[in-house]
């Protein structure tokens, strides 16, 4: 073989030596999958001390009989606070009050949300400052949101009586916090004003990356405004409406602070809900045991609906 052809001549395979000496692609992924996982590290175990301790201290105490009004303590009670939680005339009622707030409040609050974020997606002058004032309430913590409210319905000096007297509108006289119905309006009109906001957040990031290009392929294929919603804009907005819609239900579902300052679960026990009850049994009470076994069920109930969501969304997506 002459030089020339020497010269042209394709390489040849790597020695064992060259190959040991290089780096495979996937050992830089794994390197680097591994250094991600030292980094986050601590806050792992930070967030699992925050919530596994807690959860874990909840779950011994619905075993045993952790009663201080009742000694001795710490008796291996078996399954008997899961029994009492239907024996009991209040776990019931507190359950379906929890479930239907939480299926009206999240539903009016994503079709107020939804409207907003179309509304708020659209180019109009001081779009910037309407957008930051609607989403003021979001950021009012949820106790002073709920004194608010609480004052604002005050049937004496409440500006709802107040504007409704005004007005000449019905209800002008209503003491709306004394009856089973009008403290339950009174509780999700709080509820939503403060939180609507939020889901008009997520749904309106959902919103802004929808490429304009579909849009003007339906225009040109002249869908009316309502078809273009229907078939274009929530079938794509679907997984920010998923993450919306867990959040929001899963935080409706343990709602306590906004009962506990407008109510404190009254009427009698009428706006009575989970969270609530466990707070009782934990600081009224001092039923450990028991109230370890309604904060069980909350967080098994809480994963039961955010694990149909998933699953909804996902066959949905699927299909």
């Amino acid at each position: 073989m002459t030089a020339s052809d020497q010269s042209v001549a394709p390489a040849g395979p790597r020695s064992r030596d060259q190959r040991r000496g290089g780096r495979h692609p996937g050992d830089l992924i794994s390197q680097e999958r591994r250094f991600g996982y030292l980094m986050i590290a601590p806050l792992l175990i930070v967030l699992l001390l925050i919530t596994a301790y807690p959860l874990g201290y909840n779950i011994w105490n619905s075993f045993h009989k952790v009663d201080y009004l009742l000694p001795p303590l710490g008796a291996f009670a078996g399954f008997a606070n899961y029994g009492k939680l239907f024996s009991d005339d209040q776990f019931v009622p507190a359950l379906i009050h929890t479930l239907g707030f939480t299926v009206v409040s999240v539903s009016i609050e994503t079709v107020i949300g939804l409207a907003l974020a179309v509304a708020l997606n659209k180019a109009f002058r001081g779009r910037g400052l309407v957008r930051a004032a609607v989403f003021i309430p979001w950021a009012v913590p949820t106790v002073v949101s709920a004194e608010l409210w609480r004052t604002m319905f005050d049937p004496q000096q409440g500006f709802v009586n107040f504007i409704l007297t005004k007005l000449h509108l019905p209800l002008a006289s209503t003491t709306w916090l004394d009856s089973t119905w009008t403290a339950w309006a009174a509780i999700l009109v709080a509820d939503a004003w403060r939180n609507t906001p939020f889901i008009a957040i997520v749904l309106l990031a959902g919103l802004q990356i929808i490429p304009n290009d579909v849009y003007e392929a339906a225009k040109i294929d002249g869908a009316n405004a309502w078809q273009t919603f229907r078939r274009i804009t929530l079938p794509l907005l679907k997984p920010a409406l998923m993450v919306a819609l867990i959040f929001r239900t899963i935080q409706s579902f343990l709602i306590f602070d906004v009962v506990y300052i407008m109510t404190s679960g009254g009427p009698g026990t009428s706006t009575d809900v989970l969270a609530y009850l466990n707070w009782r049994a934990f600081f009224t009470l001092f039923d450990y045991g028991y109230g370890g076994a309604v904060s069980v069920a909350l967080v098994v109930v809480a994963l039961v609906i955010g694990g149909i969501y998933v699953r909804v969304f996902r066959v949905e997506q699927t299909a």
